[in-house]
């Protein structure tokens, strides 16, 4: 009961504060996306890169980590495609599916969850699956509903890979990464002054991004194919993280801090940017809206399992 309390509670308390400034008329439709356009282009961004630019890349970046994570992922994607074609679902609904399956709500959500769980000291791992998170996902995402839409036949390479690359670094969340790798690898010093006022504008994203997430989800509404969304909330809030956990502790032996940080991260409700994918290519747009409402909510009772079962 007190991880409920004391860790899970806080931040939904405050996503659903925007619920309900968003729902009271306090915050207009207009306020809620410029906060989430602040949060998402400029104080998420530089929070990545004060983490990126100083996180201890030869201790962070372990494959064991990685594999663990991501084989749920994309375990999540090849089913979540699977189940929605055996439903009847066209193949392009079925990769947009599949991808709010594998595409966790790792910062906003997995970030102050796991923080508040075990302290900042325990976000090395949460920051390493997030560096390579949209990248890897979104390329995976891209080629296959490409592939999908021109029934097997394929873009040339060449166009195939300068979709996939404009989608990528036209995110600011990939810009902050990157920069914060630059200065990472370079060792180029910031003067103090400059880290402050980053450090400032970055102490606001998490809670910004929350807030403005509150009033973002009273917009969904549950409809749609019920099976289908049933499908996403369980291979997300159970099947990314059961595997990610059977594998870290049976296979390749994580440390309590990896372990903690890749479980959380798989056991995260899809992003808003499983239906931002979906809306981009106009397919499955009310199943993975209402997967994305659902199952944040369900995910309470989900993280709370999984912060009882962690050591």
């Amino acid at each position: 009961m007190n991880a409920l309390l004391d860790v899970i509670m806080p931040v939904f308390l405050v996503i659903g504060g925007g619920w309900i400034a968003a729902r009271t008329g306090l915050l207009s439709d207009a306020a809620v996306d410029a906060l989430m356009r602040f949060a998402q282009s400029i104080a998420v961004p530089v929070l990545l890169f004060l983490s990126i630019s100083r996180l201890d890349l030869v201790a962070a970046y372990d494959p064991a980590l990685f594999a663990s994570f991501y084989a749920g992922a994309f375990a999540g994607f090849g089913l979540g495609f699977l189940g929605a074609r055996l439903l009847g679902r066209p193949a392009t609904d079925a990769v947009a599916i599949g991808f709010a399956c594998m595409f966790s709500n790792s910062l906003l959500l997995g970030v102050p969850i796991t923080e508040r769980a075990y302290g900042s000291a325990a976000l090395a791992g949460n920051f390493a699956i997030i560096s390579i998170h949209s990248p890897l996902l979104y390329a995976t995402g891209i080629m296959a509903m490409e592939l999908a839409r021109s029934h097997g036949q394929g873009l040339p390479a060449h166009r195939l890979a300068r979709q996939v690359l404009r989608a990528i670094f036209t995110q600011p969340m990939v810009l902050g990464i990157s920069a914060g790798f630059a200065v990472n690898l370079s060792g180029l010093p910031l003067p103090g002054f400059a880290w402050d006022a980053l450090k400032m504008v970055g102490g606001a994203a998490i809670p910004t991004a929350l807030f403005g997430l509150g009033g973002v989800l009273l917009r969904y509404r549950p409809e749609g194919d019920g099976r289908a969304i049933a499908m996403v909330m369980a291979l997300s809030l159970l099947l990314h993280p059961g595997l990610t956990y059977l594998l870290g502790t049976r296979v390749f032996g994580l440390d309590t801090d990896q372990l903690r940080s890749a479980v959380l991260t798989g056991a995260m409700a899809p992003g808003v940017n499983a239906y931002l994918f979906a809306h981009m290519y106009g397919v499955a747009k009310r199943v993975t809206a209402s997967s994305v409402l659902l199952a944040t909510a369900g995910s309470i009772g989900t993280i709370w399992l999984w912060l009882t079962i962690l050591p």
